[in-house]
């Protein structure tokens, strides 16, 4: 019995050091003004998609979000869906990024019949590199919406792990005023 709570301590205590150390390692959260960077993710279809194609063409709504067929993320990415000819109007191409492989994307887009581009963030690389971190100490990743401008420059961010639909919402509105 000792050695279970022992057990029990030590799995406790790698839990928080791991939290900790990775609150350390964290990257400030882009803030409107920033530059997006630079970045090449496999989408759905398992192809390379680099942001700098889209650079100078529309706007963007680049959103993070924790895992395709979720609750929350699929009423997120259904809202969009339903929005999508609103962002089309709006010359804005909207771009989900989550750490789902392609294979995954795909089957989400079938299901829910996305008319827009899911990206494959296996490593953490781009959530890290737009400073979007987890929640729970680290163990969900976290729902953050960028509205970027045909320049790459970020004008707007919402970040809410429980408004999921607020940001569709919120990227309508500020799309709408802003007019370049």
């Amino acid at each position: 019995m000792k050695y279970l709570i022992l057990l029990a301590i030590v799995v406790v205590a790698a839990i928080l050091i791991f939290a900790f150390s990775n609150k350390k390692q964290s990257v400030k959260l882009l803030e409107p003004g920033d530059s997006i960077p630079n970045f090449t993710l496999a989408d759905q279809n398992g192809k390379p998609f680099s942001i700098a194609d889209y650079i100078g063409k529309s706007n963007l709504v680049i959103y993070f979000y924790p895992k395709d067929d979720t609750p929350g993320c699929t009423k997120e990415a259904c809202a969009f869906r339903d929005e999508f000819e609103i962002f089309t109007d709006l010359n804005a191409r909207v771009i989900g990024i989550s750490g789902d492989s392609p294979e995954s994307h795909t089957k989400f887009i079938e299901k829910y019949q996305l008319p827009f581009t899911l990206l494959s963030d296996t490593s953490d690389t781009v959530r890290k590199l737009f400073g979007v971190e987890g929640n729970f100490m680290g163990l969900i990743p976290g729902r953050v919406s960028f509205v970027v401008d045909k320049n790459g420059i970020v004008r707007y961010v919402f970040n809410s792990q429980t408004k999921a639909v607020k940001h569709v919402e919120e990227a309508k509105r500020v799309l709408a005023d802003y007019q370049d």
